[in-house]
């Protein structure tokens, strides 16, 4: 025993000795290992694993799910893209049906063109315009312009944008004179004009016998009258005698105002007056009846005003037309004013205005008639006695009697009478010269 512990205890410190080797190979130097993380996401982590442990066995799970999930999508985008190609395929033919109909529409419709005058003709294509709102432009002349027909002067239409001419006008008048062009007769007739005997014989013997009768006075020997002016005081019958003229005619009635001929831009009022001119001698024979001459017939004067100087070249152009080179021919032309004192001795002068026509305040006779004229349809009481209002010395015109007569049926309609009596007549009268002397009662300053 004491052999075999002493054979064992030489062993023993080698053993020791390798445990001390092994401790020390166990003590080498290493990092720190990092802090243990006790966060949220730890957490988590611990509680997905958890959740997953109890999943079946299906690896990898997540993976595999975000997969389908993408694929899905990707189908649906597709099915998505390949209905939105038909839908195309489909409305295509639908889009070009309503683009062709929306190009008939615009083809239709057109757009707009402004109308400017030919000015002068540079060579076949090319030519400079002008309009009443800007200056001269020079244009192109398009292909499918009838260019035969083309002449300085003439109306022409122009692009609106590049102002190039694309058509002529067929009906060069202006519109304007279209419009005074009396299509429909008027009603009234010699016989409503009460009185005015002599006025009649004079507007028939200047206006209507040179129409209708030419031959007399070549066998005369003498040149009938170009022009006729009615002048007198306001509502003596003038106008009324041109509506009778008119009525009895079967020539052309041309009917301006004087203030029409007074244009906007300059040289309008001019071209007006030529235009007007020209179609009455296109429709010979033809009457050409200006009323108010006094609006453009004003003595000239040196004014420093441009609308002064237009209206003053208005009526230049007026005269020129009534005594230029050109003939007249079966134009005729009559004027009407109430102020014949201002108007320039250069229009009324004999040449142009060979008959001035007076229409003065009615007499008794002219009074009589005109006052049968209007109560011929009146439902009179028997009290009514005319020769009152026609004797009395009161200035009252054509107008005026007629303004009493309707005022006295109204008064009496006011009354919810159907006969208009004296009394009527008396106030009617009263009021229409109260009226006529603005207002101010007879006698009140003296």
């Amino acid at each position: 025993m004491g052999q075999a512990q002493s054979g064992q205890n030489p062993g023993f410190p080698d053993q020791q000795g390798q445990g001390e080797k092994k401790e020390e190979k166990k003590k080498k130097w290493e990092p720190p290992a990092p802090p243990p993380r006790v966060g949220r996401k730890q957490r988590r982590r611990g509680q997905g694993a958890e959740l997953g442990s109890k999943l079946p066995g299906i690896t990898p799970n997540a993976k595999c799910k975000l997969r389908m999930l993408k694929l899905e999508r990707v189908k649906d985008w597709l099915l998505m893209e390949e209905e939105f190609v038909q839908n195309q395929e489909r409305l295509r033919p639908q889009e070009e049906r309503n683009e062709e109909d929306r190009s008939k529409v615009e083809d239709l419709r057109g757009s707009p063109l402004t109308v400017g005058t030919l000015e002068e003709i540079i060579d076949e294509n090319h030519a400079i315009v002008s309009s009443s709102v800007g200056p001269e432009y020079y244009v192109s002349i398009l292909s499918f312009v009838d260019k035969t027909q083309l002449e300085p002067g003439c109306s022409v239409l122009l692009h609106n944008k590049v102002l190039a001419v694309v058509g002529i006008l067929q009906d060069e008048a202006d519109p304007m004179v279209s419009v005074m062009k009396v299509e429909k007769a008027p009603l009234e007739s010699y016989a409503d004009v009460g009185g005015l005997e002599q006025q009649i014989t004079e507007i028939k013997e200047a206006v209507e016998l040179p129409l209708t009768h030419p031959e007399l006075y070549e066998d005369i020997g003498i040149k009938p009258p170009k022009g006729v002016i009615l002048y007198g005081e306001p509502g003596t019958g003038k106008t009324l005698l041109a509506k009778a003229v008119a009525h009895s005619t079967s020539a052309t009635f041309l009917r301006v105002v004087g203030s029409e001929l007074i244009q906007k831009y300059l040289g309008d009022g001019p071209k007006l007056v030529r235009e007007l001119f020209r179609v009455a001698d296109d429709l010979a024979p033809s009457i050409v009846f200006i009323d108010e001459i006094d609006a453009i017939g004003t003595k000239r004067y040196e004014s420093q005003s441009g609308g002064e100087r237009e209206i003053q070249r208005t009526m230049l152009e007026l005269l020129n037309q009534m005594d230029g080179f050109d003939s007249m021919g079966d134009v005729k032309v009559i004027m009407a004013t109430n102020r014949i004192e201002s108007l320039d001795p250069a229009l009324i002068r004999p040449g142009r205005i060979d008959r001035k026509i007076e229409f003065p305040l009615p007499d008794t006779k002219t009074k009589r008639r005109i006052f049968n004229i209007h109560t011929s349809k009146m439902t009179l009481a028997p009290d009514v006695n005319l020769e009152e209002f026609i004797m009395a010395k009161d200035d009252l015109s054509g107008a005026d009697i007629k303004a009493a007569c309707t005022e006295a049926g109204l008064l009496a309609l006011r009354e919810r009478r159907m006969r208009v009596t004296h009394a009527d007549f008396k106030k009617a009268k009263e009021k229409v010269l109260y009226k006529k002397k603005e207002g101010v009662p007879e006698g009140l300053y003296l």
